[in-house]
This record gives structure tokens, C-alpha cells and sequence, in this order.
């Protein structure tokens, strides 16, 4: 129970990444809020998460919308949050094209929802951190965040700005008991990943099944449950000496 008397929360929670790190604090006893669009799926995660025996606050929100941020700290204090994970985002296969193609909404969709609301949260979430002198901020970012990836210029750019932010926000309040780090996931079997693959596989002519075993050297994507034990453990006591860090779970595929 190494995260008992923490509130965590968690966005994009209804499935892969997110509902898994969710799934992980709740068996470490932390006190959960979740947040997503899918009401039903959100509703499922909750019901899991009762199922470890802590409490499961579900607060549904459309964080591309403009007001997301209000209407969710309308219903939450940020001052009872003491882990921040900004999980939720928009992934490049909603709509892949070269840069000269690419559709300015999608682009300024993609910067808000990726790299606006993390911003957001974070500034809403610390001055509880601060005034206690302990907190744990994890963003989600990507591979993605350093290095280029093929018709994705809107994610990989947002992702590259989460680490910025990552840095900068670890470098402010290193003083404070507040750590403030990143997790860049590889290919990982999500929704959201099925369809890059999907449309790779179809750029490049190949089947599905054939491309999904040369996105990475290991020859797989990763399970979104091979992700959860890091953010366990940056949510604890044991990573209090670690801030500003961007740490690769990607079955090998950029070794830096």
C-alpha cells in the first residue's frame, strides 16, 4: 500500500495507459479521480477500482473543450490532489498527413489536449503541492517527445513540448518536496495505437500482423500494464530523489 492517503488523479482513464495506472494506485491504496469522455468505459474503471476497496471519484470531461479545466476543478478541489498524471491525449492516427497536408484545427486540437491541459492542471494542482511540501506530477508523453515521427507533426511536437514542460516545471519546484517527471511510452496496444499501425501497415503495404512485429526490436508492442509498475513507483516515496526525468518504456526502440 505504498500509495495509501494519496489522491491521484488520473485523466484519460477509461482505457489503456490511463485505466491501467489508475487500476496500479488503486492496489497501492491511493484514493482515485478519473477523468475521460467515455462515460461507459469511465464507469468501468470505476467500478474496478472500488472493486480494491478505495474510493473511486468519476468526473466526465471533454478536456478538448475550452472550459475542461474549470468544469473539472469544479468538481474537484485541486488542493486534495497529490499526484497529478496527465494521461489523456490525442494520438496522430486521428488524423495522419505530411505537414504541407496537415488541417489547423487537428494541429491546434492535438497542442491543446496534449500539451494545454497538462499545463493547466499542473498550475491548478500545485499550490496544494507547495503549500504541503510534497507532490507527484507524472505526464504521459511519448517516444514521440525525442525524436520525429512520419505524418505526426501535431503529436510529436506536443510531446516534445510535455518534456519541456516536464523540466521546467521539476526545475521550479525542486525545493518544494515535488517531483515532476515524464514516461515516454513506445508502440503500446491501445485503441489509439491499433490505428497507427493499421495506417502504416497500409503506407507501406503490409498486413497488420506483419507491421506490428517490426515497430519495435523486440518484435511486439508493449501491454498498457508494462507502463503502470513506473508510474507506481514515481508516485511514491521511494522516487522522492528523482525529478525531471523522461524515462523510455518503447521494447527497445530508441536507446538514449
Amino acid at each position: 500500500m505504498k500509495l495509501q492517503g494519496h489522491v491521484a488523479l488520473v485523466t484519460g482513464a477509461n482505457r489503456g495507459i490511463g485505466r491501467s495506472i489508475a487500476l496500479a494506485f488503486a492496489r497501492e491504496g491511493a484514493e482515485l479521480v478519473i477523468t475521460a469522455r467515455s462515460l461507459p468505459e469511465l464507469e468501468a474503471t470505476r467500478d474496478e477500482i472500488a472493486a480494491a476497496g478505495v474510493a473511486a471519484n468519476m468526473i466526465s470531461v471533454d478536456l478538448a473543450q475550452r472550459d475542461a479545466t474549470d468544469r473539472l476543478f469544479a468538481a474537484l478541489d485541486p488542493k486534495r490532489v497529490t499526484i497529478l498524471v496527465n494521461n489523456a491525449g490525442i494520438g496522430s492516427s486521428a488524423d495522419p498527413r505530411p505537414v504541407v497536408e496537415f488541417d489547423d484545427a487537428f494541429w491546434e486540437r492535438s497542442l491543446w489536449v496534449n500539451l494545454t491541459i497538462p499545463y493547466q492542471l499542473t498550475k491548478r494542482v500545485l499550490p496544494g503541492m507547495i503549500e504541503r511540501h510534497a507532490g507527484r506530477i507524472i505526464n504521459i508523453a511519448s517516444i514521440a517527445g525525442k525524436t520525429g515521427a512520419l505524418h505526426a507533426a501535431a503529436y510529436v511536437a506536443s510531446k516534445h513540448g510535455l518534456l519541456g514542460l516536464t523540466r521546467a516545471t521539476a526545475l521550479e519546484v525542486v525545493g518544494e518536496g515535488i517531483t515532476v517527471n515524464a514516461i515516454c511510452p513506445g508502440p503500446v496496444v491501445t485503441l489509439i495505437n491499433d490505428k497507427r499501425v493499421a495506417y502504416d501497415a497500409a503506407r507501406l503495404g503490409r498486413s497488420f500482423e506483419e507491421h506490428e512485429k517490426l515497430v519495435t526490436p523486440m518484435g511486439r508492442r508493449l501491454e498498457p500494464d508494462e507502463v503502470a509498475p513506473l508510474a507506481v513507483y514515481l508516485a511514491g516515496d521511494d522516487a522522492r530523489g528523482v525529478t525531471g526525468q523522461a524515462f523510455n518504456i518503447d521494447a527497445g526502440s530508441l536507446m538514449v
